[in-house]
C-alpha cells in the first residue's frame, strides 16, 4: 500500500488518499469524481447524481456522464428526463418534436395528437315553449351529446354539445292543475 493510501477511510470508500478523496469503494456502491474548483475528488454513493448513470463492472462500480441534453438517465444514449428547452421521446432529448407528434410542456415529452371524441346525440327533447308542453303551435325542441374525449393542443377540437331546432306540434290545450 502506497503511503498516502489510508485503509480507514470514510463514507463508504475502501481505499482513499487525503488529496483525492476515495480511491476505491465498498461493495455495492458507485465511485464518482466530484469537482471542486480546480480539484477532483473521489466519492462512493449509493446510487449516481443527478446527470450520471451507473455502471457495474466486477472490479468497480462506477458513475458515468449522461449526454449533455440529458438531466437524467438510464445508459449514455438513453435519456430518461431531458434538460429544460429539450423534448424526451424514445429515450433521445430533441428541440423539437417529430411530425405527427406534440410537444408537452407540462411533462417536456413528445406525445400523440388526441383528437377530441364526442358520443352520439341523445333523442330530441319533446317540443316546449317556456318550459310548457302544451297550448301552443310552435316550440323548441334540444339534443345533447358528450365529450368523451377532450383534444390534447394540437388535437382537433370538440363540436358543440347541444343544438335546439324549432318544432310544430298539434295544438293541445292544458289541463287545468288540480282537476281530472
Amino acid at each position: 500500500v502506497h503511503p498516502n493510501v489510508s485503509q480507514g477511510c470514510q463514507g463508504g470508500c475502501a481505499t482513499c488518499s487525503d488529496y483525492n478523496g476515495c480511491l476505491s469503494c465498498k461493495p455495492r456502491l458507485f465511485f464518482v469524481l466530484e469537482r471542486i474548483g480546480m480539484k477532483q475528488i473521489g466519492v462512493c454513493l449509493s446510487s449516481c447524481p443527478s446527470g450520471y448513470y451507473g455502471t457495474r463492472y466486477p472490479d468497480i462500480n462506477k458513475c458515468a456522464k449522461c449526454k449533455a441534453d440529458c438531466d437524467t438517465c438510464f445508459t449514455r444514449n438513453f435519456c430518461t428526463k431531458c434538460k429544460s428547452g429539450f423534448y424526451l421521446y424514445s429515450g433521445k432529448c430533441l428541440e423539437k418534436c417529430p411530425e405527427g407528434l406534440e410537444a408537452n410542456n407540462h411533462t417536456m415529452e413528445c406525445t400523440s395528437i388526441v383528437h377530441c371524441e364526442a358520443s352520439e346525440w341523445s333523442p330530441w327533447s319533446p317540443c316546449t315553449k317556456r318550459g310548457k308542453t302544451c297550448g301552443f303551435r310552435k316550440g323548441n325542441e334540444v339534443r345533447f351529446r358528450e365529450i368523451l374525449q377532450h383534444p390534447s393542443a394540437r388535437g382537433n377540437p370538440c363540436p358543440a354539445t347541444s343544438e335546439s331546432r324549432k318544432c310544430i306540434v298539434q295544438r293541445k290545450k292544458c289541463q287545468k292543475e288540480g282537476k281530472g
